[in-house]
């Protein structure tokens, strides 16, 4: 299988970081929280935290602290399909394939739910053929991405489909929570809105760069699952995040990376370039002690964290079209994700 092209999608409307704490420090929830919790919300907000932006879909930042189940649901009714259409677009038109070419879809999300699913607007919106094979895959959080991609790779490989548009699309400001807890402030203090979109095809591209998928592992503990996880309250989904998260991501991800070294009998010093999910600062310092990698190898992760927050699933491709970009150069590729579960993934890319 072969990623024949990329799109990434994401809202217009930029906000800092200064500009989020304005915008809490102004709310209605700054008194109706502890003092504790605000002064957390301030020191993650403010100091170094991996990041400066966000892409958020509202207008004004006023509109994330109006908090109830009608108007998150209207908000991912609105936005998912959008920012999934164009981050579809985006990969066809990276990929130089045809709408009619496409003969399946899968998309991913986790922070809203549609039925029928978030895969029947995109299909309506790229106009895409109405017999298409069409998956909707929910439930893995950040770690959707490869999942996706693999069913995405089943369905190339059984020889059913030549070419499949593979979504992952999350809208976090549809999926705001806001208590006492420090997890669940931390989660709404570093996620973002975006979509991101690969064309995966049996054939490469002939005019850009050469993205084969050789090799894929994956790794899920139940066991872990309260570390990193949704949960309903009250009609709405709340983020679980706990303080062990940055060490079992590391843990994870250098295990699924030995599994496949070690089939491939390759060693981590030939990865040439790290796709990897950051999740936060904190993760990202973590991978760096874990895999013994120094900061820059980690860098195209950490410029798209910086940019545009934790956008959960869709992260890796802002992350992979951001290597693309950059003139990464080629060789052995790792695409690393984890999430919900909890749950790791990583594939080996051999990019020319």
């Amino acid at each position: 299988m072969y990623l024949k092209g990329i799109g990434t999608a994401a809202p217009p409307s930029r906000y800092t970081k200064v500009d989020c704490w304005e915008a809490f420090r102004r709310s209605e929830w700054f008194e109706r929280l502890n003092g504790r919790t605000r002064a957390l919300a301030r020191a993650v907000l403010l100091n170094e935290n991996g990041m400066e932006a966000r892409r958020l879909a509202v207008a004004s930042l006023g509109e994330v602290f109006q908090i109830d189940p009608d108007t998150l649901h209207r908000r991912f009714l609105e936005t998912a399909p959008e920012l999934a259409g164009r981050a579809g677009a985006a990969a066809l038109d990276n990929a130089g394939v045809d709408t009619g070419d496409i003969d399946a879809i899968i998309v991913s999300t986790c922070t809203g739910y549609l039925c029928p699913g978030l895969s029947g607007y995109v299909v309506e919106r790229l106009g895409l053929r109405p017999n298409i094979a069409a998956f909707d895959l929910v439930g893995q959080g950040c770690a959707a991405a490869i999942p996706n991609m693999r069913l995405g790779q089943a369905l190339i490989g059984s020889g059913d489909s030549s070419n499949v548009l593979s979504i992952c699309v999350e809208v976090s400001s549809a999926a705001v929570y806001l208590d006492d807890d420090p997890g669940v402030l931390v989660s709404a203090c570093l996620f973002g809105d975006g979509a991101g979109a690969a064309v995966l095809s049996n054939q490469p591209s002939a005019s850009r760069r050469r993205i084969l998928w050789q090799d894929c592992e994956s790794l899920l503990d139940p066991g872990r699952r309260e570390a990193l996880k949704f949960e309903q309250r009250c009609g709405m989904l709340r983020n679980v995040l706990t303080r062990p998260v940055p060490q079992l991501a590391a843990e994870y991800l250098e295990r699924v990376l030995g599994t496949v070294l070690q089939r491939t009998r390759l060693d981590i010093s030939q990865i040439a370039a790290w796709i990897m999910h950051a999740g936060g600062r904190d993760v990202l310092l973590a991978l760096q002690e874990r895999l013994r990698i120094p900061p820059q190898d980690l860098g195209y992760s950490a410029a798209v964290l910086r940019e545009y927050g934790n956008l959960s699933s869709a992260f890796v491709y802002f992350v992979l079209q951001a290597a693309l970009a950059g003139g990464a150069a080629g060789g052995w590729w790792w695409l690393g994700t984890f999430g919900a579960g909890f749950s790791c993934h990583g594939a080996l890319l051999q990019v020319d």
